[in-house]
């Protein structure tokens, strides 16, 4: 799945580097703790974190994650925008919650799962 699958998928906008959004995502990881994201997120994934402030981006380019989903309707500044293009880093946002955002990426990432979650 590519970052432009999800952004087909779920009810989000692209506010930084709409020219990476061929990128693969591998999984996902939801933080807000900088220091948890990280020390346990895996290069390729989709970050989703409220967060919206620059290092965010420092961190997802050191991580090499796909790129960010920043939920609740939280909106990053033109700072933090311009270093997501400097450093090539996709930023979502989107009005849901995390958890709604997580469950649907994991239902677009592993439907089988889900098929089979709804069965039982």
């Amino acid at each position: 799945m590519t970052v432009n699958d999800i952004v087909q998928a779920i009810p989000c906008t692209v506010t930084s580097c709409p020219a990476h959004l061929d990128r693969m995502v591998t999984g996902a990881y939801v933080g807000d703790i900088l220091s948890d994201v990280a020390a346990h997120a895996a290069s390729g994934m989709l970050w989703i974190t409220r967060q919206v402030h620059v290092t965010i981006v420092a961190i997802a380019s050191l991580k090499e994650l796909a790129a960010i989903l920043i939920v609740n309707g939280a909106v990053p500044d033109p700072v933090t925008c311009a270093r997501a293009e400097k450093e090539q880093v996709p930023i979502l946002v989107t009005d849901m919650p995390a958890f709604e955002a997580a469950g649907r990426l994991h239902r677009l990432m592993h439907p089988d799962k889900s098929a089979a979650s709804g069965a039982a």
